[in-house]
């Protein structure tokens, strides 16, 4: 199957990341799927804290620059991408998952859902084939220990869609390597998705969503996260400076 990139949508450097604008989620979606069917290739969603790190990690810049879709999930990567005179929209990672599951449960294509706990992992397979349909499903939660296990179920399973909930970067690089024994797959790493899917995280509210400070929603709700804010602090000195 041919990679969707062929339709090669408007990017713009920041940082060191080609970013891929949009006007909305459908346009998205529209680049990721063609006749209802979910296309080859490898989508990244792109924060502030990820064009962060590919400035000061050579290995995840490269594994970031593997992906054939870069797009920006995060308000500071789209105002940066504003800043330069070109328009575009945030693209929700979460979101975009969603959609690309019900297109799944149109065309049959088959799904590896691989990462979160076991109760996560679970109720989200379960939700997707009682909900949206979807049936020509696996899965495996992210409690493993050989990375080895999942390229061997990869190739043997042969899936086209798989989605990881690894977190940052880890499932990146593991999709990387996935790619390499198993290319004629779609990749996306969704980080926290299949958690917000069954309710287990609620999304920021929805003024917080119209504001833009769903980051500060999540610091609220998680304090911990607070030393992952001085990327954001580096993100905005950058970008003042126009140095993005």
């Amino acid at each position: 199957m041919e990679d969707y990139m062929t339709q090669q949508p408007e990017t713009v450097l920041v940082g060191s990341l080609p970013i891929s604008t949009f006007e909305d989620l459908d346009e998205a979606i529209g680049v990721i799927s063609k006749d209802n069917l979910v296309l080859p290739g490898f989508a990244v969603a792109v924060n502030a804290e990820k064009v962060i790190s590919a400035l000061k990690d050579e290995n995840l810049k490269a594994c970031l620059l593997s992906a054939t879709l870069l797009y920006a999930d995060g308000i500071s990567v789209v105002k940066t991408i504003k800043r330069k005179d070109v328009e575009n929209s945030r693209i929700p990672g979460c979101e975009l998952w969603v959609e690309l599951m019900r297109k799944v449960a149109d065309s049959g294509q088959s799904v590896y859902l691989l990462g979160a706990s076991e109760e996560t992992n679970k109720a989200t397979a379960d939700k997707l084939r009682e909900e949206f349909g979807v049936h020509n499903l696996t899965r495996r939660n992210g409690y493993f220990e050989d990375e080895q296990s999942i390229v061997d179920e990869v190739i043997s399973l042969k899936p086209d869609i798989v989605t990881v909930a690894l977190g940052s970067p880890r499932q990146e690089f593991l999709i990387a390597k996935l790619r390499e024994v198993h290319p004629s797959a779609f990749y996306m790493g969704v980080g926290g998705s299949y958690d917000v899917f069954v309710g287990k995280v609620k999304r920021a509210p929805k003024l917080f969503r119209q504001l833009h400070l769903e980051w500060f929603y999540r610091l609220l709700k998680q304090p911990g996260r607070l030393f992952r804010q001085f990327s954001l602090l580096h993100y905005f000195v950058l970008h003042v400076a126009g140095k993005l």
